[in-house]
């Protein structure tokens, strides 16, 4: 444990540079992210840099600090202080929103407050109410492919990205590890967030989307094999994209005369997840397993995302008659990237993904294939590694 935790360490995260920016720029910064996912280590080794003031709120020691938060955060104006698993608290919101009003008006803009959160929805809610216009948001995913360079790159991929999970010592310990972490969320996580949810039940809607892992959503089909009606199952959905855990890709819609694909793709957003849920517990049984080919694309489509900023956002495009392209990037200025994923070393491109383009006239076109060479499949698309397109994202923002 403690040689992954050094490791772990010194893997540089990508919104590292950002969150340094945003602490320096907002009175206050909210880093979301599943749990165990980095979200502390990362926040204290940048308070380092500011001498900054850590409390867990999930320790009763550092809760009782707080008992009267205006007291105690009032003698530290000049910190910045880090609240951990803030969702504890709800009541110090309109306390931190008066102290960053306070501190305003005496002319500090800045630096304050890091709050760390496992959650989008409690505290969503909790700092869109009084925090509007003072809080910066940044997410926190589980390590990608510009992260982890110097691991086997398969290893992201069966292991997923969660640092405990990715930095295990062996296949057993990591599968272990990520059957802990379910249990953990289904147990007693959770229940801190949605309404009273049956462990099993739960458990058996996240096998669900893992086995239709990048399907189109289908709620009235999952709350029929649950046993439960719509909107029941259509909230399981809502907590766990809330809870950061799945993700729904938005079809792509514009009006342009044919007849598109209005329900969302969902995939648990961390490929080692799904092989856990699943059971899979190596590369061997993953690759004589038939969600290998959905795991995969998911898993690009998902490091692809996290590479990008909250200014790019993501879709896909299908049509009725088959025009399809897996992953859309719309670019600030309006521009689109079309990218398509191939699991094979000699990728060729489908006519839906031609007929695709033709409809988006997308300016840069790729297919995304497990290779390491990049190279020209037709005079405007290219073949290239996952890697390489990450990295090229990255300096297209």
């Amino acid at each position: 444990m403690e040689h992954n935790s050094t490791i772990a360490h010194m893997i540089d995260r990508i919104v590292s540079s950002q969150l340094a920016d945003a602490i320096a720029h907002s009175p206050a910064v909210a880093l979301l992210g599943p749990r165990q996912v980095g979200k502390t280590t990362l926040a204290l080794e940048i308070g380092q840099r500011y001498g900054a003031i850590y409390l867990d709120l999930e320790s009763e020691r550092d809760r009782a600090k707080l008992a009267q938060p205006e007291l105690y955060l009032a003698d530290h104006q000049d910190k910045l202080v880090i609240f951990d698993e803030v969702h504890r608290a709800p009541g110090l919101f309109p306390v931190l929103r008066g102290l960053i009003d306070q501190g305003r008006r005496t002319g500090r803009k800045s630096g304050q407050y890091l709050l760390l959160g496992s959650a989008s929805l409690d505290l969503l809610k909790q700092s869109g109410e009084t925090l509007a216009g003072r809080i910066a948001y940044l997410e926190l995913s589980p390590f990608n492919v510009l992260e982890t360079r110097s691991l086997p790159a398969d290893d992201l991929w069966v292991r997923g990205g969660f640092p405990e999970s990715l930095l295990a010592s062996d296949a057993a310990r990591s599968l272990r590890w990520r059957q802990d972490f379910i249990r953990t969320y289904l147990e007693r996580d959770i229940p801190q967030f949605g309404p009273r949810i049956a462990a099993e039940t739960l458990r058996r809607f996240w096998s669900m989307l893992a086995y239709h892992q990048g399907g189109l959503l289908n709620t009235a089909q999952f709350a029929r094999n649950l046993g439960v009606d719509v909107k029941t199952a259509g909230g399981y959905l809502d907590l766990l994209v809330d809870l950061l855990l799945v993700r729904r890709l938005s079809p792509w819609h514009a009006n342009l005369g044919k007849r598109l694909v209005k329900s969302p793709k969902v995939f648990v957003r961390d490929s080692g997840l799904v092989h856990a849920l699943l059971n899979i517990s190596d590369k061997e049984t993953l690759l004589a397993h038939p969600v290998i080919g959905q795991s995969w694309e998911c898993f690009v489509i998902e490091n692809l995302l996290t590479c990008t900023s909250n200014k790019v956002q993501g879709y896909f495009y299908r049509t009725s008659g088959g025009a399809e392209i897996d992953l859309l990037l719309l670019w600030p200025d309006g521009s689109l990237w079309a990218i398509e994923i191939k699991r094979s070393l000699s990728p060729k491109v489908a006519r839906g993904f031609h007929e695709a383009c033709a409809d988006l006239a997308p300016v840069r076109k790729f297919v995304v294939y497990p290779g390491e060479e990049r190279y020209p499949l037709a005079s405007d698309i290219e073949a290239i590694s996952l890697e390489e397109l990450a990295r090229e994202i990255v300096r297209a923002q």
